[in-house]
């Protein structure tokens, strides 16, 4: 017979046993868990500690993976061209970015003159725009002179060199000017006097370049400064498209394609801007092509640029085609558009920073009045018009606009790609293939290239005995250098000398109060939320006996 207390003491112990294993049980799977998380928090130190100790050698944190595209994500979030100048100084000029694995952002990045003089005149064959730059801005810039390599681009360089140097084309350029800065330029700005309204000088400047630009590429008048500012079809999507592209060259390209492929975000803005920009040039191509027909050879030609490529032939003996006719039209409106008035927006900002300045370059504009064979008489011809010849002795200002460029480019990088493996001067290996981008926004803040008062807007560092000396175009890179060099150059300090002076001659120009002026990141250095400002008339009876004591 079974006892049942014994029955129930055996059951006992079972249990027992049972829950002592299960508490064992439990504790060895903590303590493997424990020893999991151990090892993860071990590994995320070594990481830290490894990418960390990456800085000191690259001058940015380099994660797994990543790369340094957390340090270029904080950079684009704030003030992405003082944050590549930083790192540049302290990196003495050169630094190389890495990006993420299998991504496209990997380059060299350098603001040394030896290097920029290597790469843009001595080994000039060897650095071209190359595939990925010509690939990245080919839907806006298609195979026009910005986007060109090789022959294409020596083909139309040269073409255009011959034209920018005819008389013909000097005289479209300032009569054109002339008549903007005039019956338009300083017509908007008087009735922002008149109704005591602040105005954003940067959009009436960019309408005024747009609109001289288009009457010298295209041939036709768009109309961007009339009265009224009204919105252009053409300037909002040419200026959407060049956003747009600008943005592919900070995302990887596997990313923006995809995009474009299923036609979402920036790449459908893009794509939506390009179509707006064909329209207008395949409508100028259209009605120019007709109306070259109805007319003989000799008869009112014209001299823009659209006309003079429509002359020619190419190498096969056909006239250009219209794709191209349209690139080589968007690229020069590209150029011609935004480095003169992106310029001058920096540089009235500068202008109201630095009061003595702004005095001595109305001092000048008056001592060069006063030379004036009218002025001997006493009298001074209304409006007052000035002559090119008088812009040419503007010494001072052309120094103060310099100084603007040197501090604010208007084109703050730019881009090359190896075609072979080579060595920069300071030591830097290139293999390749690899992407070089020159940081001209950031050669302007470097010590060693313009001293302890770099960050200074000092005019005087451009003046000799009282006259402008230009600097080298590999130390002050704001129109290129070597081959490249800016075509528009000398006209571009023309237009800017020209405004600038019609301006100061006849108001002063106070920034709204607490108006914040940054830079926007795009392919030119536009100011991020414009430059309203305030225009106050220059007292005309001060300005008169001002210019009789200018002797």
């Amino acid at each position: 017979m079974i006892n049942p207390s014994s029955n129930m003491t055996f059951s006992s112990f079972s249990s027992d046993d049972s829950v002592v294993g299960n508490f064992v049980s439990r504790r060895l799977f903590f303590l493997q868990d424990l020893q999991i998380l151990e090892l993860v928090l071990a590994l995320l130190v070594f990481v830290v500690i490894h990418s960390l100790r990456q800085k000191r050698r690259y001058g940015l944190t380099v994660w797994p993976f990543l790369g340094m595209l957390p340090s270029l994500v904080s950079g684009l979030r704030s003030d992405i061209y003082q944050w590549i100048s930083d790192i540049l100084c302290e990196q003495n000029g050169t630094f190389k970015f890495k990006g993420p694995w299998f991504s496209s952002l990997n380059c060299v990045v350098t603001a040394d003159p030896r290097n920029l003089e290597h790469l843009l005149k001595t080994k000039f064959s060897v650095f071209p725009k190359g595939p990925y730059f010509r690939d990245t801005a080919r839907d806006l810039l298609g195979d026009g002179i910005f986007n060109a390599d090789d022959e294409t681009w020596q083909r139309q360089r040269k073409t255009a060199s011959i034209e920018f140097h005819s008389a013909k084309f000097r005289k479209l350029t300032t009569e054109s000017l002339l008549e903007l800065v005039h019956a338009r330029l300083l017509a908007v700005l008087e009735n922002a006097v008149n109704k005591s309204i602040p105005v954003d000088l940067q959009d009436v400047l960019l309408r005024l370049t747009f609109d001289n630009v288009c009457m010298i590429a295209f041939g036709v008048d768009p109309g961007c400064l009339r009265p009224g500012l009204p919105e252009i079809p053409f300037a909002r999507a040419f200026e959407d498209a060049t956003e747009a592209t600008l943005l592919r060259f900070v995302t990887p390209t596997c990313i923006w394609k995809a995009m474009r492929i299923l036609n979402l975000g920036t790449e459908k803005k893009l794509k939506r801007s390009i179509k707006g920009v064909d329209e207008f040039a395949e409508e100028v191509i259209r009605t120019r092509k007709k109306e070259m027909s109805l007319q003989s050879e000799e008869k009112n030609q014209r001299s823009d640029l659209l006309t003079v490529f429509m002359r020619l032939k190419d190498e096969q003996g056909k006239p250009f085609s219209d794709k191209f006719l349209r690139d080589i039209c968007v690229n020069f409106i590209l150029a011609g558009r935004d480095t003169s008035s992106v310029a001058l927006s920096w540089f009235f900002w500068l202008l109201e920073k630095n009061p003595t300045v702004e005095q001595k370059i109305l001092a000048e504009i008056c001592r060069i009045i006063n030379e004036r064979e009218e002025m001997k008489n006493g009298e001074l011809k209304i409006p007052l018009i000035f002559k090119p010849e008088e812009i040419k002795k503007m010494d001072y200002l052309q120094a103060a606009l310099s100084e603007a460029l040197r501090l604010y480019p208007s084109v703050p990088v730019d881009h090359k790609e190896l075609a072979e493996d080579d060595v920069f001067p300071d030591g830097t290996v290139l293999k390749k293939g690899t992407k070089v981008i020159y940081a001209i926004y950031a050669m302007g803040r470097m010590e060693a290239i313009w001293g302890k008062d770099c960050r200074q807007y000092k005019p005087e560092r451009w003046l000799r005995d009282g006259k402008y000396m230009s600097e080298s175009a590999y130390k002050f890179t704001a129109f290129n250098g070597g081959p490249r060099l800016c075509l528009g150059k000398d006209f571009a300090y023309y237009q800017m000398k020209f405004a600038a002076a019609s301006i100061i001659y006849r108001y002063r120009v106070k920034v709204v109060k607490d108006h914040p002026v940054g830079p926007k990141l795009a392919l030119t250095m536009y100011m991020k939320h414009g430059l309203k400002v305030n225009l106050i008339k220059q007292d005309n009876s001060e300005l008169q006996n001002y210019i009789k004591t200018r002797t």
